[in-house]
């Protein structure tokens, strides 16, 4: 028996809760020999894991070779690129599947056989650009290492078609789409409760706007309740709505779910609600996890008019889109919505759940890395 080929999946992540690496895993542990490099614990189904130092701290880049534009030293410096780079020394693989931008030049040193795919999770040069001292520094560093490394991968994949255009437009390659998709899970709609049940989950952070859908939701004639269930990333954004919710008891505010917890919880609502003004060009093309939780929930879905989501939307027909993402949009869509509407949506989202699944978005993993170790050709 031929024995299987060797693939190393790095990310400067904790691998076992990070969830779109999680999926690659996964996806190739019974396939190929499967060695993984990253923070924290193991994950399951691997040959082995290489530990990376809690210490050794990714984003943190020496400042002076930043801003002299010694861009090399500056990333190969790096305490866990290092740190990663000792722990790979003299080890060999087939493939790398190289997670995000920062791991894609020291997965490039490896020199594995057949190559490198590199898979971007964000635009990675302009993830920060409302900040002004990151856009002036660290943008251009980040820019440097697409044209000067990333491009020289073989196959490169991302989350959004938004974000593939810009990496055409900018550096000359176009990455295949892999969305953050749930996994399909086995749910029916529930009928529409009386009142409509709207639900919001994620982390608590200022640039969500969360007040605003909460005083949508308090200045709607729509009979509703909203339950958010937020990380509490930011205490000011938690104390803003927990304030709001002692004005309207329809407001209400509770602690994160466990990830098991989510979409069965998610299911007795009617519709998961969500606007992400677009404060950078990320926020803009944002197509997050929480947008296929809603749809895996079964629910209805009403978002601001972030282009990657409402086009997602109005295809599949999941829901409505506000005008624009301030309250007083958010809340006209509100009174927008009947019963039948939800219905409608419900039913939709049932009959995508399977093939905007995180089974059949991950294929496009499994193709790329096919591609690169020669099992299949590009053309078929």
């Amino acid at each position: 028996m031929n024995a299987k080929k060797s693939l190393l999946i790095v990310s400067f992540s904790p691998i076992v809760s990070d969830a779109r690496v999680l999926k690659q895993v996964r996806l190739f542990q019974d396939r190929y020999a499967v060695t993984t490099c990253g923070y924290g614990a193991a994950p399951e189904g691997v040959v082995e894991h290489l530990q990376l130092p809690d210490r050794a701290i990714h984003w943190q880049y020496a400042n002076l070779p930043i801003v002299t534009h010694q861009y090399r030293r500056a990333y190969w410096e790096n305490a866990a690129v290092k740190a990663a780079g000792q722990q790979l020394a003299g080890k060999h693989f087939d493939a790398v599947l190289a997670n995000d931008f920062d791991t894609v030049p020291l997965a490039l040193s490896l020199k594995p056989r057949y190559g490198v795919h590199a898979d971007l999770h964000e635009y990675a040069p302009l993830e920060k650009e409302q900040l002004r001292r990151w856009k002036w520094f660290i943008s251009p560093f980040r820019a440097w290492i697409c044209r000067t490394y990333i491009s020289q991968a073989q196959s490169w994949s991302t989350v959004a078609q938004g974000i593939a255009e810009k990496y055409r437009e900018e550096f000359g390659f176009l990455p295949r789409v892999v969305t953050n998709a749930a996994p399909f899970t086995d749910l029916q709609p529930t009928a529409v409760h009386h009142p409509i049940k709207l639900v919001h989950h994620g982390v608590a952070h200022p640039d969500r706007n969360l007040d605003r859908l909460a005083q949508a939701v308090h200045n709607s004639r729509l009979d509703c309740t909203v339950d958010f269930f937020l990380v509490p990333t930011d205490p000011g954004v938690i104390s803003v709505l927990t304030q709001l919710s002692e004005l309207d008891s329809r407001i209400r505010v509770h602690d994160p779910l466990p990830y098991a917890q989510i979409l069965p919880t998610l299911n007795d609502f009617d519709c998961g609600i969500y606007t992400l003004p677009p404060v950078s060009f990320n926020n803009d093309h944002a197509l997050p996890n929480k947008f296929f939780d809603f749809i895996q929930a079964r629910l209805g879905i009403l978002i601001g008019p972030s282009p990657e989501m409402a086009a997602y939307v109005h295809s599949y027909g999941l829901g409505a889109v506000a005008r624009d993402f301030s309250t007083a949009a958010f809340t006209e869509l509100l009174d927008s919505v009947t019963p039948e509407h939800i219905v409608e949506w419900k039913a939709a989202a049932q009959r995508v759940a399977q093939p905007l699944s995180a089974q059949e978005q991950s294929q496009g993993w499994a193709d790329a890395i096919a591609i690169l170790l020669g099992e299949v050709s590009a053309d078929e």
